[in-house]
């Protein structure tokens, strides 16, 4: 689909017109000039309106996500990456090796597209990284004040090897709670951005794709029950969908979960429980109880998962409540976020 025009793109002065969605010949080199320069691959190449390709025989998933971060560039990635992390991320919780993307643009007219390159390199750069292209998409253009820049929808497709079978509803009373490092690291990152705090320590995000780490831990403990990445809502949202899904409690131990002394600092500054902070490059694993010593090990030797820690246990609970065991002796419930907490936080 490459093709010439009589003048090139104005990256580093020019604006997102409506002309760049109207599906013309302006259209055409924005996504010549711009989209397919850094995310051209054999599949996007193909310049169809879908992506062919072949598929060995098995289980297969899909993901999809919208992106809606502000700001668009934050400590630790932006919202390119972001967008590429997070759904390789919600495939993988599956046990899935991700094989695809797509990418969905919803542009605001008088972008500057100086920024929307540094968003699609970003992109690029993160599928590279993780070794999972993108193979298609779409760029709509919606007029000015009607849209924030930029959002960004992603949806994946994964492969699940054989003799895998993880899901939300499969946690067993007596099964170890894990989790593979520090919590709420993307959500205050995210946070002092948007409100120009400062901290001793700059606060990063730790969005990264998680597949690799996933990789290890089912090839070395195939009977792995759950898998989840606690975005929206942190460790408390996602412990209550599990249990909720899998009809179990579960118990947790404040003292034996990983935070970063800054994320600590920067929560009692705002008034935020960090239990509810939001990460994009962690996961949370819940296995057999004999399993857990193996995945812990597993864990640790990936660059992603050095943190990693046993944070609690699953519970028989019909009514599925998710407690916490307090640095104090005490317990207290860690219930379902209500509300927003941090709004577009991804």
């Amino acid at each position: 689909m490459k093709q010439r025009f009589p003048q090139r793109l104005n990256i580093r002065d020019g604006l997102v017109e409506m002309g760049h969605g109207s599906g013309g010949r302006t259209m055409a080199q924005l996504i010549n000039e711009l989209f397919f320069k850094h995310l051209d691959n054999e599949l996007l190449g193909q310049g169809n309106d879908q992506a062919a390709f072949d598929v060995v025989g098995g289980r297969m998933v899909m993901s999809t996500d919208g992106h809606v971060i502000s700001p668009l560039f934050f400590p630790g990635g932006d919202i390119g990456s972001l967008s590429v992390h997070g759904t390789i991320n919600d495939v993988a919780m599956s046990g899935a090796q991700p094989l695809s993307l797509a990418a969905g643009f919803i542009l605001e007219e008088g972008f500057p597209l100086v920024d929307l390159e540094r968003i699609v390199i970003s992109m690029a750069e993160a599928a590279s990284l993780a070794g999972v292209p993108v193979s298609t998409g779409d760029t709509k253009v919606v007029e000015r004040g009607n849209g924030d820049g930029v959002f960004i929808t992603t949806t994946g497709i994964g492969m699940v090897p054989p003799g895998i079978n993880i899901s939300g509803h499969l946690a067993q009373p007596g099964d170890a709670i894990l989790i593979s490092g520090t919590l709420g690291d993307h959500g205050v990152a995210i946070m002092s951005s948007r409100e120009n705090l400062e901290f001793e320590t700059r606060i990063m995000s730790d969005s990264a794709a998680l597949h690799g780490l996933v990789s290890d831990m089912v090839r070395s403990v195939p009977a792995i029950h759950c898998l989840r990445d606690p975005t929206r809502g942190g460790l408390a949202t996602t412990l209550n969908e599990l249990a909720s899904q899998s009809g179990v409690g579960m118990s947790i131990y404040e003292d034996s979960i990983p935070f970063n002394d800054e994320v600590v600092a920067a929560c009692e500054l705002l008034g935020l429980d960090p239990l509810y902070i939001a990460n994009e490059g962690k996961l949370v694993c819940i296995c057999p109880s004999g399993d857990a010593q193996r995945l812990l090990e597993v864990m640790r030797a990936h660059p992603l998962g050095r943190q990693a820690a046993e944070i609690g246990r699953v519970i028989d609970d019909p009514l599925g409540f998710v407690t916490m065991e307090t640095r104090f002796g005490g317990s207290r419930m860690v219930d379902w976020l209500a509300g927003e907490q941090l709004p577009r936080i991804c």
